[in-house]
């Protein structure tokens, strides 16, 4: 019977001890989710890579290593980050690409860190459009690893749809000489263009695509299109 009575009282024990846990409140994210066990990527930052508003979304590493960040940590990573600064990376690495899809990033001199908790972003700003011309000197991915962007050899960010980077690969390439014609935003953080057209010259361009208006239902005709005829009387 003894061994019987111990199963017992073990089996209750462990009964009253989920009990507990299941009333207990849930731990917040970042007590749950410890950035510090996801791999580390260390080296010096070269520049920040931007988005089509000018905010910073990321940074380049000497060693060519894209950073990716969410584009609200803009104003932390300025602060803390900049470029000829190491830094000790956290998150996750592509497999195939020198790219970093990172949760926290560290001053290593400083010991400042910038940590995602997910925040939205805040409103845009839109630029001049101009046309800019020069060698592309790496490209630039969105998190899954497609081709967003590239930065040209002094500097200057160029952004467009993965799709159309896809469709217009023979233009992008490294070591490359480009020109492209968009909205030209200048920041304290860098430069960049937000393309509408791609070309080896300013003279043989080709145009973007561009986000369709929206249709109406079932293939309908366009909402912004004009109204339809009255009806008879």
């Amino acid at each position: 019977m003894k061994p019987i009575m111990t199963a017992l009282v073990l089996a209750t024990t462990g009964l009253g001890a989920y009990a507990a846990h299941a009333q207990a409140p849930l731990s917040p994210p970042d007590a749950t989710w410890d950035s510090t066990q996801l791999p580390e990527t260390r080296g010096i930052v070269k520049q920040y890579t931007l988005t089509p508003r000018g905010d910073v979304d990321g940074l380049i590493l000497n060693d060519g290593t894209e950073v990716k960040l969410p584009p609200h940590l803009t104003a932390q990573v300025v602060f803390a980050i900049r470029p000829g600064d190491g830094v000790s990376v956290r998150g996750l690495r592509a497999r195939a690409l020198p790219l970093v899809d990172a949760t926290q990033i560290t001053n290593i001199a400083t010991g400042k860190s910038v940590v995602d908790n997910g925040p939205p972003d805040g409103p845009g700003r839109r630029g001049a459009d101009q046309t800019v011309s020069g060698r592309i000197a790496t490209l630039l991915h969105g998190k899954r690893g497609e081709v967003n962007g590239a930065v040209l050899d002094d500097g200057t960010s160029l952004r467009l749809p993965p799709p159309e980077a896809e469709r217009l690969a023979d233009a992008l390439r490294p070591g490359q000489t480009i020109s492209v014609r968009g909205d030209l935003l200048e920041t304290a953080l860098g430069k960049l263009v937000d393309v509408r057209a791609i070309g080896a010259s300013p003279d043989q361009m080709t145009e973007i695509d561009g986000p369709r208006p929206p249709r109406g239902p079932k293939g309908g005709p366009d909402r912004l299109g004009p109204p339809p005829p009255p009806p008879r009387g």
